[in-house]
């Protein structure tokens, strides 16, 4: 836990709207997942087996290459698989590339409508808050860091962003759609990574708690960074959601996760026991690194290559106001308190205006709308359609 202490990890669980931070059981080793019951596994010391071994031997046998270039051809969910690919690897694809069986097409449905309806929250939330949290998740910053993507912040970005925009799209799960695709690319990737980053002595040094990145433990804190954080964010905000919405919204990130890899044993079935989950394996372990702020700055220098119509401080102070100033202080994001005036005032009302809440339009209402339009579009493969961002089995470590 770095040098933080009990009463700072409970501060920021409260900052970030989580509670229960320290003390309790694991969430998995309950009947709260979507399995109905666990099977007593350690998620942190389960990874995903067979894929591993497949993309081992396509390093072993010098084919990463040639596969890179057959999955090309490959983008929607209706694509037949490419020629090219070692027969067990097309065995393998052709097997995971559906959706699992309790998985609930109406509910898939109704939350790529939520999420298209509720976009602009959405990419301002993974944007400035799901995406600069992963830079205060030790584990998950070093891994990015010292792998291959960790130098091209940019193109990490897109590829990250273009999981979500997937899964987002109406038909993402229709044979038009592509997310069964992307997910099992991103699937590939993490068993590239898992093969790649042992040999790195830099991640080693910087993770020495972990022989193997990218565990379902680890998938579990990234899921919670992303769709349990911007849930809890969506109610603190006000947004209107129904029942059905929020528990549609949950399930299509319940399928994502399974998608990945992640036993059902461990993936959260209901919103309550995300909640606690995400506070017994998030919240504590949050803390600076020197690769982290290196990513978070990273990340928010990617400002300076298109115009998103507002200041660094603006960021600054929006990323304090969506995180916390505690998160703030680690990346050592100078303050500016005639922004922080400005995010603080003008998001509610920017949200009340847009949800019918507040009969006139607020003062800064054009500024906050273009803002998210362009911050949207700088990590959409540099402004670009989200298709042309290609996810390809990585074949070395940080330069």
């Amino acid at each position: 836990m770095s040098n933080l202490s009990r009463r700072n990890v409970l501060s920021l669980g409260v900052a970030l709207g989580l509670v229960g931070v320290a003390g309790a059981a694991p969430a998995w080793a309950s009947a709260g997942s979507a399995a109905g019951a666990a099977a007593g596994s350690d998620p942190w010391w389960v990874w995903d087996d067979e894929v591993d071994r497949l993309v081992a031997g396509l390093f072993d046998n010098g084919q990463v290459p040639a596969v890179n270039t057959a999955l090309r051809s490959w983008v929607n969910n209706g694509d037949p698989l490419p020629s090219g690919l070692p027969a067990d690897l097309a065995a393998y694809l052709r097997r995971v590339t559906t959706l699992p069986s309790w998985a609930d097409r109406a509910k898939l449905r109704l939350a790529a409508d939520f999420n298209r309806r509720k976009d602009t929250y959405l990419f301002m939330l993974y944007g400035l808050g799901s995406g600069i949290m992963s830079t205060v998740i030790p584990r998950e910053a070093a891994s990015v860091y010292w792998s291959a993507g960790g130098a091209d912040m940019q193109d990490r970005a897109a590829k990250t962003f273009t999981f979500g925009y997937d899964l987002s799209e109406l038909n993402a799960f229709d044979p038009a759609g592509q997310f069964l695709v992307t997910s099992n690319k991103t699937r590939l990737v993490h068993a590239a990574v898992r093969h790649l980053l042992p040999r790195s002595p830099h991640w080693q040094q910087a993770v020495p708690d972990e022989q193997i990145p990218i565990s379902n433990g680890d998938i579990l804190v990234t899921f919670h960074s992303l769709g349990t954080f911007v849930h809890r964010k969506l109610r603190e905000w006000h947004v209107p959601m129904t029942a059905a919405e929020e528990d549609a919204f949950l399930h299509s990130w319940q399928v994502a996760i399974h998608l990945l890899g992640v036993r059902d044993e461990f993936i959260p079935q209901t919103w309550a026991a995300a909640d606690a989950q995400s506070a017994q394996v998030l919240t504590p372990i949050l803390a600076p690194t020197r690769e982290g702020r290196e990513l978070a700055e990273d990340l928010l220098g990617l400002t300076a290559q298109i115009d998103l119509g507002v200041t660094r401080g603006f960021l600054n102070e929006f990323v304090r106001y969506v995180l916390s100033d505690a998160i703030g202080d680690w990346l050592q994001l100078p303050r500016d308190y005639a922004a922080a005036a400005l995010v603080r005032t003008g998001w509610p009302a920017y949200i009340a205006f847009r949800e019918g809440l507040l009969p006139i339009m607020p003062v800064g209402f054009y500024m906050f709308d273009q803002f998210i339009r362009a911050l949207a579009m700088l990590f959409l493969d540099k402004g670009t359609s989200p298709t042309a961002t290609l996810i390809t089995i990585p074949t070395g470590n940080r330069p």
